[in-house]
């Protein structure tokens, strides 16, 4: 009797690892130095500033205008 309860626990175990196993790795997996170097990296980062904004904003307003839209009144009637 022994062996099945030995057998037992050590499915449970292995259902407990299994199950908690997510929580484990982002504890202590090979993501954690990965995430070191990249909070160490952001300092680094800087804004920069160009004409390019502006662009963009014109490129993003004349798509927009593009886009086929609904009157109100079609939406209304359903159709």
């Amino acid at each position: 009797m022994s062996f099945v309860w030995i057998a037992l626990l050590a499915v449970a175990v292995a259902v407990l690892i299994g199950a908690e196993w997510p929580r484990i790795e982002s504890r202590f997996g090979s993501r954690v130095p990965s995430r070191r170097r990249r909070s160490r990296r952001r300092p680094k980062l800087r804004v920069v500033e160009s004409d390019e904004q502006d662009d963009f904003a014109a490129s993003v307003e004349r798509d927009l205008s593009l886009l086929p839209t609904i009157d109100e009144d079609e939406r209304r009637r359903g159709g």
